[in-house]
């Protein structure tokens, strides 16, 4: 009985401690959109979030710790699309790269400009703290797939490095995505990329 009800209040304490870091992660998130990481006011996201500001750092040590939750979701969420989309359709590589294309743009829209600096910044820091084993960059590999598949097909050069490839095209996004802004040509300059991006490969 007394094991039963210590379980109850260990799961009860863990779902608290959750909720009280979603609530934290959120108001964070609030404050980077508004200031930008670094001009970030803790004493706003603490206040926001209803917790006391030691709580902040108990939760997150930094507030890049704050991006890297943010990163761990976001990148799953929108692999998880992806896949979903490639089960679906059974696409061609142009069709996949833009729809790997589409789902990042979608992700710069949700996070908005400074955000989405911040976050891309985090992403590629030589400082950054080591991500936990068994966490990978599962939108990368779901890209490598579908070239290593188009590669299979014949579509592409036998010679094609697939991981490079796939890489090479979302560094190359991300560059864009920060680059280009919401400059009118945008959407032709990130098509042109695409098309240049198949073409490379091509025999």
């Amino acid at each position: 009985m007394d094991s039963q009800r210590g379980a109850v209040d260990l799961s009860a304490r863990e779902t608290k401690r959750l909720q009280t870091r979603d609530r934290l992660l959120d108001a964070a998130i609030a404050e980077f959109k508004r200031t930008g990481m670094a001009a970030a006011d803790v004493g706003v996201i603490v206040a926001a979030a209803g917790v006391a500001h030691g709580t902040f750092y108990f939760h997150f040590p930094t507030k890049e710790h704050v991006l890297l939750e943010l990163e761990c979701r976001e990148e799953f969420r929108i692999a998880e699309q992806y896949r979903s989309f490639c089960d679906a359709e059974q696409p061609d590589l142009d069709s996949a790269l833009r729809e790997a294309l589409r789902q990042v743009m979608a992700l710069d829209g949700r996070l908005g400009r400074l955000l989405f600096k911040d976050f891309l910044a985090t992403h590629f820091s030589p400082t950054r703290p080591p991500r936990e084993e068994g966490e990978g960059h599962p939108m990368l590999m779901l890209v490598v797939d579908r070239i290593e598949q188009a590669r299979r097909d014949g579509d592409i050069d036998s010679d094609v490095d697939p991981v490079n490839s796939a890489v090479f095209f979302l560094l190359g996004v991300y560059a864009l995505l920060v680059t280009v802004g919401d400059l009118p040509a945008r959407e032709a300059i990130l098509d042109d990329y695409v098309r240049r991006t198949l073409r490379s490969m091509q025999p």
